[in-house]
């Protein structure tokens, strides 16, 4: 199965407002995880509609929202404006994020890495995260995993999952799907410190670090 980023972008742009619609609320994990945490600089990676930039912004001062997609970005602005929220959203590869390093205090990379086509740039993107995260920053990553009830594999593995437009149109996205040892040896292979490592609703997160950097 071939695809490139600009494949992943050009399926969001297509798909962004409907998508967006039905993405309303952070997830629980996500609550929980910036619940006793603050700082000055917050980053959602693949920020979507602003759902999760928006939960940031009870957390630190300043934050910044990015994604592939103009679409998806066009929709957080929408909500930015409706909610009246303030979040900085910038269009960026998350495999070369265009972030100062160690810029970030607290950072959600949810429901993206599953999304960017090899693994060669799906553990770039972790190396990108460790390294705009402060030294003693933290994040939350997940991806979508073989634990769901939907598939019946031990192996990560690529597919397509397809979304259906209002019209009927079935757009496929692309996702690989990641079995847990295998999300955790990307998470070892790459420059963050896994943590805390853990399954819930189907998906593998990991609370991370950036590996070797001091406070």
């Amino acid at each position: 199965m071939d695809r490139s980023t600009a494949d992943v972008r050009d399926t969001y742009d297509e798909i962004a407002s409907h998508f967006a619609k039905t993405r309303e609320y952070a997830w629980p994990e996500i609550e929980e995880f910036l619940s006793d945490r603050t700082g000055s600089v917050g980053l959602d990676l693949g920020c979507g509609n602003g759902r999760h930039a928006e939960a940031l912004t009870a957390h630190v001062d300043r934050v910044l929202g990015v994604d592939v997609s103009r679409g998806l970005l066009e929709t957080a602005r929408d909500r930015r404006r409706e909610r009246g929220f303030d979040v900085e959203l910038v269009q960026g590869d998350a495999s070369r994020l265009p972030l100062t390093t160690s810029a970030v205090d607290l950072a959600v990379y949810v429901a993206t890495l599953h999304h960017v086509p090899t693994r060669t740039d799906r553990v770039a993107s972790l190396d990108e995260l460790a390294r705009v995260l402060a030294p003693d920053g933290r994040a939350l990553v997940s991806a979508w995993s073989t634990a769901h009830d939907t598939f019946d594999a031990d192996e990560g593995f690529d597919t397509t999952v397809e979304w259906t437009l209002p019209g009927g149109e079935a757009v496929d996205r692309f996702y690989h799907i990641y079995d847990p040892e295998e999300f955790r040896a990307d998470l070892d292979r790459s420059a963050l410190d896994p943590l805390d490592v853990f399954l819930s609703s189907g998906n593998c997160y990991a609370v991370v670090g950036p590996k070797g950097k001091r406070p």
